[in-house]
C-alpha cells in the first residue's frame, strides 16, 4: 500500500475536504465517501452552493482549488497549521485507515499490460486499470445483500470509474436502449431530449473505461513527496440502475427532478459502490 498520508491526500483532493486520520471510529465509510464525491458534483451541476450530509454537516460546493488545482490540504502536513482562508473553509473528515483501507486486496497495475486479454465482471467487459496503483477500500461484509456484487460471476456488478469532473456535457440518455451507432433509436432519444427532462442526463456519471475517467480526473501535488498524482475512484455499478448516454462508454445514474436530499442519496447508495482508490503519477 502506498504511504497512508498520500492516500489521505488523494481522498482530500477527490472530496474537497480535509481528510485526517483518527485512531477512533471513521466518520465515513467508503460508501459514504463515494456518496459525498458524487453528490457534491451533482449538486454543483444543479447550481447549489452547499450540501448537507449526515455526520459531516454542511459541505461547501465551492471549488477551493480553482487558483491552484494541484494543491493538497495543508492540514495533512505535520506541525502547526499554516492553512489559508480557503483551506479553513474545508470540512474536515476523520477516517481510521485500518477501518477504511483493505491492504490485502491492493493491486499495483502500474507496469501491467493486458494487451488482447479479456476480463469480465457481471458478464460485461472489465477494462483493468493498467498503469494505476489500486488501494483497496474495506467494503466486504458491509452490505445486507452480501458480497456477490464484488465478485467475478454473472451476478456481480460491472466495474465503473468515476473521474469526478464528468458532468451533463457528456450527452443525453439513450432511454430506449441501443447505442449511439443505432441511428433510429439515437435520433428518437435526441428528439425526446427537446421535450422531456428525463433524457437530459441529470445525475451521476461514470465510465467502464479508465482512460475516459483519466481525462476527467482530479490532480493534486503531494506534500508527502512533492510529486503530482492523478486520482480516480474504482466502483461497481448496479446494472439495473444505470443508463447509457449519447457518448459511447458513459453511464449515468439518473436522478429525477423533485427528489429531496434523502431520496437522492438513496439512489446513489443503491447504484454505485466503491472498492478501489486509483493513483497514478501525472
Amino acid at each position: 500500500m502506498p504511504d497512508t498520508r498520500l492516500c489521505l491526500e488523494a481522498l482530500s483532493a477527490l472530496s474537497g475536504c480535509n481528510v485526517e486520520p483518527t485512531g477512533g471510529a471513521s466518520q465515513l465509510s467508503p460508501q459514504d465517501f463515494v456518496n459525498v464525491v458524487a453528490l457534491k458534483e451533482f449538486y454543483k451541476q444543479e447550481g447549489f452552493q452547499e450540501l448537507e450530509y449526515p455526520s459531516l454537516g454542511t459541505l461547501s460546493l465551492r471549488d477551493l482549488d480553482d487558483q491552484d488545482m494541484y494543491s493538497s490540504p495543508e492540514a495533512l502536513t505535520e506541525g502547526p497549521s499554516t492553512a489559508g482562508p480557503e483551506q479553513s473553509l474545508r470540512t474536515t473528515m476523520r477516517i481510521n485507515p485500518e477501518d477504511f483501507f483493505h491492504p490485502q486486496y491492493d493491486y499495483d497495475f502500474t507496469n501491467v499490460k493486458d494487451g488482447d486479454k479479456t476480463f469480465l465482471r457481471g458478464n460485461e467487459r472489465y477494462v483493468r486499470p493498467c498503469g494505476w496503483n489500486r488501494v483497496a477500500l474495506r467494503v466486504t461484509k458491509r452490505y445486507d445483500d452480501g458480497d456477490t456484487w464484488l465478485g467475478t460471476g454473472k451476478d456481480a456488478w460491472p466495474v465503473s470509474y468515476h473521474g469526478q469532473n464528468m458532468d451533463g456535457s457528456l450527452g443525453i440518455i439513450l432511454t430506449r436502449g441501443g447505442s449511439a451507432a443505432d441511428e433510429p433509436k439515437f435520433l428518437d432519444a435526441a428528439a425526446a431530449s427537446l421535450v422531456t427532462g428525463e433524457t437530459r442526463g441529470r445525475g451521476v456519471y461514470s465510465t467502464p473505461d479508465v482512460a475516459t475517467a483519466e481525462a476527467y480526473c482530479k490532480k493534486f501535488k503531494s506534500k508527502v513527496n512533492g510529486k503530482t498524482y492523478k486520482v480516480v475512484l474504482q466502483n461497481r455499478i448496479n446494472p439495473e440502475k444505470r443508463k447509457d448516454c449519447q457518448r459511447e462508454g458513459v453511464w449515468l445514474v439518473y436522478i429525477p427532478k423533485g427528489h429531496n436530499d434523502v431520496q437522492t442519496r438513496a439512489i446513489v447508495q443503491e447504484s454505485i459502490r466503491p472498492y478501489g482508490l486509483l493513483l497514478k503519477e501525472a
